[in-house]
């Protein structure tokens, strides 16, 4: 009974140090991602895009982040917002070729974003921070916008989140993205074709970007938690039979 009893508790201890590991790995998952949420999305007007940058290193920080604009469908107007410690630069460059916007012909556009931190400015471990561009005008509705980020940490190794997303499926490294919505008559966002998009935008701004990760996470979470108190019960049940 005893070698019983001590088998049953061995299990259970098993159970709880594995449901302790989903936990954690579900709160990884949930928050890993460099991401991009924009205070507006309608076409043909500007809106701020605010890039959330963690660091995912266990021993070097992120001392420069380089976030790349579209080409196909530029912004004419790009301009950073400060961030202290960190110097930034609006890169403007010849378009591959030309694209016309609003009825005017343009050949160069602002094309990426760099911030570099001073030193001793460096994003640390377990640590995020936040970058905003203000950005117009935005292209037709229906329209996604890809914005590939680069992430460079102190020991020279590089984080690329360059890969679109498929329906039902998120790649290891999505580019931050977006995608445009439209306007209706009285010049307001079409709420028949943007409700959803706009209802999780202002519900939960984070839900602009890449989410199925996030959710998955979240969901193992959940499915950790109900595993914990499912061992511990069966703990206490062990305990008490054995009493």
């Amino acid at each position: 009974m005893k070698k019983t009893t001590t088998s049953r508790t061995r299990r259970t201890a098993a159970l709880i140090a594995a449901t302790a590991s989903l936990m954690v790995f579900g709160l990884g998952a949930a928050s890993a991602h460099v991401g991009v949420t924009p205070d507006s999305t309608t076409e043909g007007g500007y809106s701020q895009l605010t890039f959330s940058v963690p660091n995912e290193s266990e021993t070097a920080g992120t001392n420069k982040v380089e976030v790349e604009l579209p080409t196909k469908t530029p912004f004419t107007s790009v301009r950073a917002k400060p961030v202290a410690g960190w110097t930034v630069e609006v890169v403007t460059s010849e378009l591959p070729e030309p694209v016309e916007v609003q009825g005017a012909t343009v050949t160069e556009a602002p094309t990426s974003v760099v911030w570099t931190a001073d030193e001793g400015n460096e994003i640390s471990q377990e640590q995020y921070q936040t970058f905003s561009i203000s950005v117009g005008t935005l292209p037709g509705a229906g329209t996604t916008v890809m914005l590939p980020t680069t992430q460079h940490y102190t020991d020279g190794s590089v984080r690329n989140w360059d890969e679109p997303a498929t329906e039902g499926e998120e790649p290891e490294s999505p580019a931050p993205s977006f995608t445009t919505t439209a306007e209706d008559a009285s010049g307001e966002q079409d709420q028949t074709e943007t409700s959803s998009a706009t209802a999780e935008t202002e519900a939960a701004p984070a839900s602009t970007v890449n989410t199925t990760g996030q959710t998955l996470g979240w969901i193992a979470l959940v499915a950790g938690v109900l595993g914990l108190a499912a061992g511990l019960i069966a703990l206490t049940r062990t305990r008490t039979h054995k009493s």
